[in-house]
């Protein structure tokens, strides 16, 4: 069956129409492990498309001269469920479906989009993008290889394909009751969950084929408490790769748990007084610290371009040799997995510093070409309507040998700084300022008074090169970050250990 964006209709807020999922992922082959992948024909049909025709649009991209070309296929599916005034009172879906094609000529991209998946319709995307070639050599495109994975690090259960809206909405519920029940200072609750799942199928002129069944899941909790006249919130979000059995009761309680603890001690926190002084980052939730500040910079195309701060710094020595930071695609069912990224590329863990030393940038194809190196799986699009660009996947600094109370103990006045929200950065340079909602003043090498609505202030590489303690509590985030580059937004997770930074400009009271 061919599909477009016509043939679903909305009705009373959902989006209807017959989905091809579950018949996708349950006729299924097997290597012997026990792991299934959909055979290559499941898939095909799934897009109402032929190997012959996907060589023939392919041999079109290519009949201008161009060096490379690929074809992103995408189906996905949302699902969203609001509770606000203590019951589910807003849900809506969605439907997405369609055709990227792309072209490299050198250093230049051709990209055409389609939502109507025809023959006819994809030459004429091919026509297009071909145009930023102009010779008139083209190239056959070879056989095809399926690099599908068949033990994917993201195996849903119970798809969400199988799962009705009324069977979501007690969790919301549970959230609400849960809340109220814990503490008589909340006034006000909002719990939001949203299910996502993406069949994605790619070819290129290679002849790498793959498909990957994405699953995403992100549950929100927002908590607003009043003492007297003063009234605080906050909120606490999960996101993972799962599938429906991502719902339990224990996820339910320990989010409720997490939210009322972080909205509470809100009530007893203080601003500090401003300046210069040592930072302790704590475990897990700092990591978006390492990923904007510096994280970017590691992006290839940033210092293919020598917009980066990094772009001369490659296997030189950038911070302390404790200090190890890696960007993987691998940890399973985390929010920034990928089985194959959006090129075709597996999916791997890349090592971004190796005690101390700036080892690899992260590439897709276009920069590794250009590096002469192998891409490192981070060629990544948010939709098909985008073409793939350098983006991280879970950015974290592996474990160093101090406990978290060393760290503490190691300064005499500074802040721990434990939850953030809102910050800007300068990509090229590095330079930053993060809110800060939750956090401790130290004092005497003890955390003492809570502390909030405070910025902290500095430079990525300067704050890498300044950090000097690393610990041994290695966490990652698991909320429900994205990123945004270029207009369009990739799932993303970070992490690290505790660490101390032994100068940052915090921005408090005079």
């Amino acid at each position: 069956m061919v599909y477009s964006r016509r043939d679903f209709i909305k009705t009373g807020g959902f989006m209807l129409g017959t989905l091809a999922a579950p018949s996708l992922l349950n006729s299924c082959k097997t290597d012997g492990t026990g792991a299934d992948a959909p055979t290559l024909h499941l898939a095909m049909s799934h897009f109402g498309v032929t190997e012959s025709q996907l060589k023939k649009v392919i041999s079109v991209a290519l009949e201008k001269g161009g060096d490379y070309a690929d074809l992103f296929f995408e189906h996905s599916f949302s699902n969203n469920l609001v509770l606000m005034d203590k019951e589910v009172n807003r849900t809506s879906s969605n439907i997405d479906f369609g055709l990227g094609v792309r072209v490299v000529s050198g250093e230049q991209t051709g990209y055409a989009y389609i939502e109507n998946i025809t023959l006819e319709e994809m030459l004429k995307a091919a026509r297009t993008a071909a145009r930023i070639a102009n010779e008139s050599a083209s190239k056959a495109p070879v056989g095809l290889t399926d690099v599908s994975v068949t033990n994917s690090l993201y195996q849903a259960k119970t798809a969400w394909e199988d799962i009705t809206v009324k069977s979501k909405m007690p969790y919301l519920q549970q959230i609400n009751d849960k809340l109220f029940a814990a503490d008589n200072r909340v006034v006000k609750v909002i719990a939001l969950l949203n299910d996502n799942a993406s069949h994605i199928m790619f070819f290129n002129s290679e002849g790498q084929f793959y498909y990957d069944y994405r699953p995403m899941v992100t549950i929100a909790a927002q908590c607003v408490m009043a003492e007297g006249a003063r009234i605080e919130s906050n909120s606490i979000t999960r996101s993972h790769r799962m599938g429906a059995e991502f719902l339990t009761d224990g996820m339910i309680d320990d989010l409720v748990d997490e939210t009322v603890k972080c909205t509470s001690i809100l009530f007893e926190s203080v601003k500090p007084k401003g300046g210069e002084m040592p930072v302790v980052m704590g475990a897990g939730g700092s990591g978006i610290l390492l990923h904007e500040a510096i994280g970017h910079a590691f992006e290839a195309d940033f210092n293919r371009k020598n917009t980066s701060i990094f772009s001369d710094k490659l296997n030189t020595t950038i911070c302390d040799s404790s200090i190890n930071i890696a960007d993987d695609g691998t940890i399973p069912f985390n929010r920034g997995a990928v089985n194959v990224d959006d090129e075709g590329v597996r999916g791997q863990k890349t090592y971004i510093v190796r005690e101390g030393v700036l080892t690899s940038y992260l590439h897709d194809r276009i920069s590794a070409r250009f590096y002469k190196v192998d891409p490192t799986g981070n060629g990544r699009r948010e939709s098909f309507r985008h073409m793939p660009i350098p983006r991280m996947r879970s950015t974290y600094m592996e474990a160093g040998k101090y406990s978290e109370e060393e760290i503490i103990a190691s300064v005499k006045n500074g802040v721990y700084v434990s939850q953030f929200t809102n910050g800007q950065v300068q990509i090229g340079a590095g330079d930053f300022t993060f809110y800060v909602q939750n956090g401790y003043l130290i004092e005497n090498g003890k955390l003492t008074r809570p502390i909030k609505d405070i910025n902290i202030i500095g430079n990525g590489p300067k704050a890498l090169a300044d950090i000097t303690m690393v610990g041994s509590n290695f966490e990652i985030e698991d909320s429900a970050g994205t990123c945004g580059k270029d207009g369009q937004g990739c799932p993303v997770t970070m992490g690290m250990p505790s660490a101390l930074v032994n100068k940052l400009t915090v921005g408090g009271e005079s």
